[in-house]
């Protein structure tokens, strides 16, 4: 089911003070797709979660979910939660620690009516979708962590809602279960095909899981696209430095050069990915940490770069080392193995590709 938000907006009052939590948001959601809001604490993510499900009273805008108008404040509408057709997941489960697996799933089928024997076909049929059967007798209180979120994920499929919505319903989990819970859920709703709609401040998760993420800051939508998109072709200072760690640094464009632009920065001259911005120009230079190769032997070419070892931390899978240039530090990941220590002078490249342009 295809969600569409129109000029959607919330304010709180606080203090005396008027919050927008949603600033005229407009925004679709496609059908059978994992659509991530990711942002910062107060962005307004789970506001607008909330008002999709109908918790949550937008003060002006519209809500329609399958071409349905859910709520409208200029028609007049406000169709109640349970009417939705959709299912949620906290962050807390929300598991109810006085009944078994088998009733905290079978609930939603149980306040609807349904009979015992498709009461009890439904839930055997959702519960070994999500890896619990055998479980039906188990208390709630006595399972892991990820068998919880499980059970709460199982609840919400088991009445076939039109849509799921999650509110960070990893953020509870260690990160070894929360990185096997990730994979797991990415794999049951791409098996559904199912409208998702995901909330999270995790960019991990969010890369993980989504096929398209919204980034939200201070009540509005500023950058979406797909996951690569998002981190490899971001738009503002602000998405690129949130979506992962990135070295930004001040530059000023001295030319364009067919399908590069050359930039003056305290690295030097860098050739980078082809940008729109006028010769003079004030840009900032985005540099992935991954993407700085250093130099084995004599360097040539283009973007090659000389600085010296300001640190170094063997993090397993690799070293996070900062590189001094002049006055700058970058952070780069650098190969395990690689026979390096603080002091040691070194050349990188930097590959045009990689180097991102982004307006101040």
């Amino acid at each position: 089911m295809e969600i569409r938000i129109q000029g959607v907006s919330k304010a709180y009052v606080s203090g005396g003070n008027l919050i927008k939590a949603l600033d005229n948001v407009d925004l679709i959601i496609p059908a059978n797709h994992i659509f991530t809001l990711l942002g910062p604490s107060g962005c307004g993510k789970t506001t607008l979660l909330r008002c999709i499900v109908g918790l949550e009273t937008p003060d002006v805008g519209e809500i329609s979910i399958g071409g349905e108008v859910v709520w409208s404040k200029q028609k007049n509408i406000s169709i109640p939660t349970e009417k939705r057709g959709l299912g949620m997941v906290f962050q807390t489960y929300a598991i109810w620690p006085h009944m078994n697996v088998f009733d905290n799933v079978a609930y939603p089928l149980q306040i609807r009516g349904l009979s015992k024997a498709e009461i009890r076909q439904r839930v055997a049929k959702t519960l070994d979708f999500v890896h619990l059967a055998g479980f039906e007798k188990r208390p709630a209180t006595k399972l892991s962590g990820g068998q919880q979120q499980r059970v709460a994920l199982a609840r919400a499929l088991v009445a076939e809602p039109k849509v799921i919505l999650f509110d960070e319903p990893l953020s509870n989990l260690d990160a070894k279960l929360r990185e096997e819970t990730r994979k797991e859920l990415r794999t049951f709703l791409t098996e559904l095909k199912i409208t998702a709609v995901y909330v999270t401040h995790d960019r991990v998760e969010a890369l993980a899981l989504s096929d398209t993420i919204a980034i939200m800051r201070e009540g509005r939508i500023i950058e979406l696209g797909d996951p690569k998109k998002i981190y490899f072709d971001a738009q503002h200072r602000f998405v690129a430095d949130f979506i992962g760690r990135a070295n930004l640094i001040k530059a000023t464009v001295r030319s364009q050069e067919g399908e590069h632009t050359v930039v003056d920065c305290a690295l030097g001259a860098i050739t980078c990915a082809q940008h729109d911005a006028p010769v003079g120009s004030e840009v900032t230079l985005c540099i992935r940490p991954e993407f700085i190769q250093l130099a084995k032997g004599a360097a040539g070419g283009t973007n090659v770069v000389n600085g010296r070892i300001d640190s170094l931390i063997f993090v397993g899978e690799a070293y996070e080392t900062e590189i001094r240039v002049g006055e700058e530090l970058l952070l780069a990941k650098i190969e395990p193995d690689a026979n390096l220590a603080v002091g040691s002078e070194v050349s990188f490249t930097l590959d045009p590709a990689h180097c991102l342009l982004l307006s101040i």
